[in-house]
């Protein structure tokens, strides 16, 4: 392995070295930020020799990409692509005119901002704020594994006014993650000026104030900044290094210029600002090579190997006073006990002080070495979940919907840009929150989550299917939301009384289950609205109307044998306890229309934000109670 921080200090020819790969690595932003005309020069500058030493001397190299025992490097402030780009080019990572010449160029992978497929990018970035806490989800799991590994977070100075950046730094020091060092780009400019003009902080003191050791240092002496990071490697707690810059560094007329900050030079600026550095234009080889676009970019596997074993499952019988959320947390301790050996996939469960409302709370009596508790800091919780995942840890993040899908939206979007294992669990979903009140009362789980690509999403029936879900999930890689309401559920039963989701029943995912057949037509359903939907089929059945009950535990996959057996019927509704116009109904109806189908298709769902009161209240308010639904189908089964 690569000794980290070799010399106790940096030689002179080491020093005129950096020196010398700094002077290249600008011009080299400078030529990509030309030719794309577009990109942010002068931060790419500022942090240049931040990026030099830290890349140089850290235990990471071509090499060591994707092995467990390097260190992690978090660049924060991912619209410094060019810089990190130029560096990792340089050092042997890839191809760097490849990177330089396709840079910003549609198909590439060296995007406006970084992104994980580039080796060397440890988490793709660009929304500001995230970096710290994808940086403490790499030193949690290297400190739970026992790795030697450092985990260094590179960020710029206008991004510390985030919410998010704090809630990382007292997560950082109530686990004290003693491998941790964050490296703040100090040049004082973001877009519209002066940091302080834009908004007055006071960086220092917020990171001594949560328990952090800060050093302050010229972040362009290359000499003191090494010597500032290695001798911050002894210290036993999370470390702040303040690195003072200059935005633009190194050409004389961008220096301190905020108009740098996103905007590339012009090509008569650009080759006087090369002379500058004492190297010659390299714009119009680059040209050349951005018009032939023959490129070979480098591949970089993701997938990810599980092995878990998903325990017993256990059946709940009819009559059982149980939610669907208490199911999750007998299910996570099951999983919990059978995997205590697991270290290749262990299983991390994340709370945002929810855990008894969650029902985290017996996995962490239990297991507390693998529960973190992260307070009323969701943001922080979803993207620290997440990045803990990246190597095969079977995370879980569990949280009220408002929070862990609302709140966090843009969290979970970035966890799966960045290729996560995370298994997002949101209790308190929809009406069925009831007495809260529309605050409190996420209708907007499948709309919002339906957009973002690789999440798959499933909404169990009742306890049974739920403990079979959250078995499944946790045993297959990739990012899933689970979702449930609040109240107890009746468990489904078959047409003989016992339980549907019984010891033989197995979830797959995407397949629907036909819970009472129709003649008359079918209720597609889905969540707390299927135990409604199965008591209006066997009370309407005694009348002679024979409506068939569909449980769409997938809501936003196509289930093509399910559907086409309620279209055969010709009379459909979608009936779910979601905004009408983005949940169920509109995969159904999209089904529908693509498909040029007759039939009669009603959607019932949420239509405006609830109140206070109990579910049965607040659904026969919206017109979901057993009753409005067997009026409206009786009005058209007779028509």
């Amino acid at each position: 392995m690569k000794k980290r921080f070799p010399f106790e200090s940096l030689p002179k020819d080491e020093i005129e070295k950096l020196k010398q790969f700094s002077n290249l690595c600008k011009r080299d932003v400078l030529t990509m930020t030309t030719l794309a005309k577009s990109g942010h020069p002068g931060g790419s500058m500022s942090a240049m020799e931040i990026y030099n030493v830290v890349f140089h001397y850290a235990c990471v190299g071509p090499d060591m990409v994707d092995n467990p025992e390097r260190d992690k490097i978090v660049v924060s402030f991912g619209h410094t692509s060019p810089g990190v780009y130029a560096v990792l080019g340089r050092l042997g990572f890839f191809d760097l005119d490849t990177a330089i010449a396709s840079f910003r160029q549609a198909g590439s992978i060296f995007e406006g901002h970084i992104v994980r497929k580039v080796p060397g990018v440890e988490w793709g970035t660009g929304n500001l704020g995230q970096g710290l806490s994808a940086g403490c989800g790499y030193a949690l799991i290297d400190k739970l594994r026992g790795r030697d590994c450092f985990t260094f977070v590179l960020m710029s100075d206008g991004e510390q006014t985030k919410g998010q950046v704090g809630e990382a730094r007292r997560f950082a020091f109530k686990y004290n993650l003693d491998r941790l060092r964050v490296i703040i780009d100090y040049n004082k400019i973001q877009i519209s000026g002066c940091i302080h003009d834009i908004m007055p902080m006071n960086i220092k003191d917020n990171y001594i104030a949560d328990g952090w050791d800060v050093f302050e240092v010229d972040g362009h002496d290359i000499e003191k900044l090494y010597a500032t990071i290695k001798n911050t490697l002894q210290i036993k707690k999370p470390v702040c290094i303040i690195a003072h810059t200059i935005m633009g560094k190194g050409v004389s007329f961008m220096e301190g210029n905020c108009l740098y900050h996103g905007k590339p030079l012009g090509e008569e600026d650009y080759v006087r600002a090369v002379k500058e550095l004492g190297l010659e234009s390299e714009i119009e080889r680059y040209k050349e090579l951005r018009k032939k676009k023959q490129y070979s970019f480098p591949q970089r596997n993701f997938d990810l190997k599980i092995s878990i074993n998903e325990g017993t499952p256990r059946t709940y019988e009819p009559g059982t006073k149980i939610d669907n959320r208490t199911a999750f947390g007998n299910a996570l301790l099951d999983l919990g006990q059978a995997n205590k050996e697991n270290k290749q996939n262990p299983i991390i469960v994340f709370d945002c002080d929810l855990a008894s409302s969650v029902k985290t709370d017996i996995f962490a009596k239990n297991f507390p070495e693998r529960f973190f508790q992260c307070g009323v800091q969701e943001h922080h919780a979803a993207t620290v979940s997440g990045a803990a995942s990246v190597d095969g840890a079977v995370s879980f993040f569990a949280d009220f919907g408002v929070f862990g899908v609302d709140e966090t939206f843009n969290q979970q979007r970035l966890n799966d840009q960045n290729y996560t294992n995370l298994k997002i669990i949101c209790t308190h979903l929809g009406l069925d929150v009831g007495e809260d009140g529309k605050t409190h009362q996420c209708i907007d789980y499948v709309g919002l989550f339906r957009n973002i690509f690789g999440i798959k999403l499933i909404i169990p029936a009742d306890p049974n299917q739920t403990d079979r879900v959250i078995r499944y999930v946790a045993a297959r890689p990739g990012n899933y939301f689970v979702g449930m309401g609040r109240s107890n559920t009746p468990i489904i039963t078959n047409v003989e009384g016992k339980p549907f989701f019984d010891e033989n029943y197995r979830f797959e995912y995407g397949k629907a289950d036909i819970l009472r057949e129709g003649k008359h037509g079918f209720i597609f359903t889905m969540g707390a609205l299927v135990p409604r939907a199965v008591t209006i089929s066997d009370q309407l059945k005694q009348e002679g109307i024979e409506i068939g009950v569909i449980n769409y535990s997938c809501p936003v996959t196509i289930d093509e044998h399910a559907l086409n057996k309620g279209i055969e019927t010709g009379f459909i509704i979608s009936y779910e306890d979601h905004v009408v116009d983005s949940g169920l109904g509109v995969t159904i109806a999209s089904y529908i229309a693509e498909n040029r189908k007759s039939v009669k298709f009603y959607r019932f769902g949420i239509k405006k934000y609830g109140s206070s009161g109990t579910p049965d209240e607040l659904y026969a308010e919206h017109g979901l109670d057993v009753d409005s639904i067997k009026d409206f189908i009786r009005k058209m089964i007779r028509i």
